[in-house]
């Protein structure tokens, strides 16, 4: 297991991003305009082959996709790129909040003494072997048991504490991704969990302070971000999405998979209405030589093969967060993204079975994005691109705070959650 690296100086002052999904892959490439500011002057995006689930099961397969992508995106920059931002999606991901102390003898606390307490070493107690550290936040500290304590330097005790919010992926799955990287002629600088790339490309300031769950809808996979008082607070992911949806309409209808996504994106909606068995679908049949003539079935009926499987989806996710405890954590605001959530009466089902207020993600404004690709089926690869800005130039990764940082900012969340679970 091992730490996330810091991003480096761009390269010519371009990061490159890319988004390995179930159902496509993307590529941004940006340039950097001053410390905060980036230009996207490469776009490349194709069908996801080799992905399953968010894992790569072909890699020959994948690392096709992968190679075309940034081609498409290197062509179009003008630029060949080395290094890649990646994002990690699937279902064997672990979010979990630690707590554990380390003897300071009764003597003061020293920046020393809070390098070794947030040394990684530790965060590998109760982790299986098989498991690598993707991210790791600082969420509160605490002196011989008292708790609370926003900056433990310069005070005096014999236990120092601190909880962590740490999230682990399994090695197998992430190893397979570095080699079919790799295999493209491509340097992986570091590696970001996908819900929380596609959050920080679409939630504002206000909902990340105040507490919101986002929720991700994919074509393999559901992922879900919590956070509160500015900081992701907790990670999950369901191996269910989009297309499942279609598979299951293929199989309800007896049609092809071609065809049951094209009824889906044309006719698919979540909630009934009432003209829903007036209205007819024509539906072409699973044939050989396609000679087959279409047929005809109420619209009610394509209602109640999708109403199910968003209801399992949604379900699933308030279990999940319940389990966890971060039901309430986050309010009641949900931010819905992904292209599976577009499909129409997605955010009104959201609605009834998490009993939330949900919005549907739209992603903050990014200079030179196109607007073919500005939809929030993108979030993911553009809020790699917006970590990238915010760990770039030598900076450290945010995620894993240098000492500096690290005490001054979630001592109030630390308290809350202490409190509170």
């Amino acid at each position: 297991m091992r730490k996330s690296a810091a991003l480096t100086k761009p390269r010519h002052g371009l990061i490159a991003a890319l988004d390995v999904g179930t159902t496509k892959v993307c590529c941004f490439i940006a340039r950097a305009e001053g410390d905060e500011n980036l230009r996207i002057v490469g776009i490349g995006h194709q069908v996801s082959h080799g992905i399953r689930c968010g894992a790569v099961v072909d890699m020959d397969e994948a690392e096709a996709a992968i190679r075309s992508t940034v081609e498409t995106a290197e062509h179009m920059a003008g630029e060949n790129i080395r290094q890649v931002v990646v994002n990690l999606s699937g279902h064997q991901q672990m979010s979990r909040l630690i707590a554990y102390e380390i003897s300071i003898a009764g003597h003061q606390v020293s920046d020393a003494d809070l390098r070794r307490i947030l040394d990684q070493e530790n965060l590998l107690q109760d982790q299986p072997e098989n498991y690598e550290l993707v991210h790791a936040v600082p969420v509160g500290y605490s002196i011989d048991g008292n708790r609370g304590v926003r900056d433990p330097r310069g005070m005096y005790g014999d236990r120092l504490g601190v909880n962590m919010h740490v999230v682990t992926a399994n090695a197998g799955p992430i190893r397979n991704l570095e080699t079919t990287i790799s295999r493209c002629h491509l340097e992986l600088e570091t590696k970001i969990s996908s819900p929380y790339a596609s959050a920080l490309a679409c939630l504002t300031e206000d909902e990340k302070k105040l507490g919101v769950t986002y929720i991700d809808m994919g074509g393999g996979t559901t992922s879900i971000a919590v956070f509160f008082d500015g900081e992701l607070v907790h990670t999950d992911c369901i191996p269910i999405g989009g297309n499942h949806v279609t598979t299951d309409i293929a199989r309800g209808l007896a049609t092809p998979l071609s065809q049951a996504e094209r009824i889906k994106t044309l006719h698919g909606n979540a909630m009934p209405s009432a003209s829903d068995d007036r209205e007819t679908i024509m539906v072409p049949p699973i044939g050989e030589d396609g000679s087959t003539e279409p047929y005809q079935i109420p619209r009610s009926m394509l209602v109640g093969i999708i109403r199910p499987r968003l209801e399992e989806t949604f379900e699933m996710v308030r279990a999940r967060l319940e389990d966890a405890g971060f039901d309430k954590v986050a309010g009641r605001q949900v931010v819905l993204a992904g292209g599976a959530a577009q499909l129409p009466g997605a955010r009104d089902l959201a609605g009834l079975i998490l009993d939330k207020q949900v919005r549907m993600g739209r992603l903050l404004p990014f200079e030179g994005l196109a607007e073919s690709v500005s939809g929030p089926a993108f979030a993911t690869c553009a809020g790699l691109l917006r970590y990238a800005m915010l760990n770039s130039a030598g900076a450290p990764d945010k995620t894993f705070r240098p000492v500096e940082e690290s005490t001054s900012r979630f001592g109030r969340i630390g308290q809350w959650m202490r409190e509170n679970f």
